[in-house]
């Protein structure tokens, strides 16, 4: 594929997404492929290629669809009205823009090895995968589902798989974690060194590290502000006006659509392993459907409705939230108002603020009765935004913020990474570094890296290095994006590496890391309020 962007080797934040279980990955000789079992809120369908006209960018390796297949597609396509989906906290919705979910989409089409974009991108999980789904797939077909091939779904595209017991041991991180193994070379002309591996599978090396991640949910794109975990699908553009302000040297860059439809493409060709690109129809066909889906948590298992008594969450609400590239930037301010940053990003649930304190009764009457069950929790959730955007903290050891924004910023909330408004996405191309993947973090079934600084000679153990392994600087070393909030109840495990099950863990890493110094209750507002977005 050509395009004059060329590929950005420096900061990036991806946002959110993966076409097919992620993109770009290194591809190996494929296990035989097994018919595709396409599980989409709980409805199991044929699938086909769809026949949308592109005009964008993309190499077409593959003829348009004939009259014949067209016909083909038509009776095999299911079209599926949205539905909530439960989850433990009640239920999350994904709604497409685009009217009921047309399965002809080539989102669905089994290409190369029998994966589609939907084998890794599911509705009942958010436009992700999960542990409890894989396991049923993989108990389902014997391992034989699409979503298991060696490539990049076992430990190793080595690993032996004739036996069942050698499928769940060799897919022992996608029936555990949800992790998809992501194959890098180290960059060349690094300024860094890599001079261990300590890799459980007797795999990675300098030639390829096994890098476990999560697929990103292929929902809530409007929101993107650049693609991939390392932004390995993000690309620089000198010519375009969508640049980080006042960066030193200038950081602009190429379309969403110009990367998400590349991405597709590099997922095709890696994650499937298809012979040939797809056709630029149907990169457009997979990103105009991806874009068209939004995905939020639309009810409370304790709270009920997160829309009732002037709440102003769940999807239909979502999808009118605006967004642009640098909306309430944490560092310049917003790009187009040139207001300050607001670090009251999220202001969904401000009515439910009183609901546990009711006003004192007028003399002489009778004490109102205790606010009830569901007001409680209403109440807890509202309690939990406040925190999110108000509980001041030291942000201190975050390569990329303390290092990298144009005001030296130490002291910020919840609110100073995820700055989308009612999104919690990083509006720009920009990555941090919170310490996830340190390697006292580092659990036995993960490989771990040391890296040396050429310079300086300092060493560095980790179990990704993130950005790094494009842009080759020593600085950007275990950078990785800010995911988007929305939804993400219906998406466990959490963190790049899915070493976190409960949201209440994702509060607990920041407590400690930051030393909030969180209260119990105050641990339990700001976890019910993200289980609530």
């Amino acid at each position: 594929m050509t395009h004059p962007a060329l590929r950005l080797t420096m900061l990036l934040l991806p946002a959110a997404i993966l076409a097919a279980c992620g993109g770009g990955g290194t591809t190996t000789t494929p296990e035989s492929a097994a018919a595709p079992t396409v599980l989409l809120a709980a409805v199991q369908t044929d699938t086909a290629a769809g026949t949308a006209a592109d005009s964008g960018a993309g190499s077409s390796g593959s003829a348009a669809t004939t009259s014949a297949e067209s016909a083909a597609v038509a009776r095999s396509a299911a079209t599926i009205a949205p539905a909530p989906v439960p989850n433990d906290e009640g239920a999350s919705l994904t709604l497409s823009t685009s009217g009921p979910i047309n399965t002809a989409n080539p989102f669905f089409k089994p290409m190369g090895n029998g994966r589609a974009c939907v084998s890794c991108h599911q509705v009942n999980n958010g436009m992700s995968i999960s542990p409890p789904n894989l396991l049923a797939r993989f108990t389902s077909s014997n391992g034989t589902d699409p979503v298991f091939r060696v490539n990049d779904g076992a430990t190793s595209p080595l690993a032996p798989v004739a036996t069942l017991d050698q499928k769940r041991s060799a897919y022992s991180m996608l029936l555990n974690k949800g992790l998809i193994r992501v194959g890098l070379p180290m960059p060349a002309g690094a300024d860094f060194t890599l001079v261990k591996v300590d890799d459980p599978y007797k795999y990675a090396s300098a030639k390829e590290l096994s890098l476990f991640r999560r697929p990103l949910p292929s929902t809530n794109l409007k929101f993107a502000s650049s693609v991939m975990w390392d932004g390995r699908e993000t690309f620089a553009d000198a010519t375009s006006t969508t640049c980080i302000f006042n960066a030193r040297p200038a950081l602009c860059f190429a379309s969403i659509n110009f990367d998400l439809r590349h991405q597709s493409n590099d997922a095709v060709r890696g994650h499937a392993e298809a012979a040939q690109d797809l056709s630029a129809l149907d990169q457009r066909a997979i990103v105009d459907f991806e874009k068209s889906l939004f995905t939020a948590q639309v009810s409370s298992k304790d709270a009920g409705d997160l829309t009732s008594a002037g709440a102003l969450a769940g999807t239909a609400r979502l999808v009118g939230t605006n967004f642009y590239f640098g909306i309430n930037d944490i560092d310049a301010g917003d790009y187009r108002s040139h207001a300050p940053f607001n670090r009251n990003v999220m202001t969904l649930f401000g009515a439910w603020r009183n609901l546990a304190t009711p006003a004192p009764p007028r003399r002489g009457a009778p004490p109102p009765p205790p606010p009830s069950a569901q007001d409680q929790a209403r109440a807890s959730i509202a309690r939990g935004e406040q925190i999110f955007n108000n509980r001041p903290f030291n942000i201190v050891g975050v390569a990329g913020f303390n290092d990298d924004l144009r005001l030296p910023l130490q002291r910020g909330t919840c609110a100073s990474c995820h700055d989308t408004p009612n999104v919690g996405t990083q509006s720009v191309a920009r990555m941090f570094n919170t310490g996830v993947s340190n390697a006292q973090r580092r659990t036995p079934d993960l490989p771990l890296y040391t890296l040396r600084n050429n310079s300086s000679g300092e060493v560095i153990e980790t179990t990704d290095p993130g950005a790094a392994m494009l842009s080759g600087k020593w600085k950007d070393i275990g950078k990785v994006k800010v995911p988007s909030l929305r939804g993400i109840e219906s998406r466990s495990p959490y963190f790049h590496d899915g070493s976190v099950d409960k949201i209440e863990d994702i509060v607990g890493f920041y407590d400690r890391r930051f030393r909030m110094g969180l209260t119990r209750q105050e641990v339990a507002d700001l976890s019910a309020f993200l289980k609530a977005l």
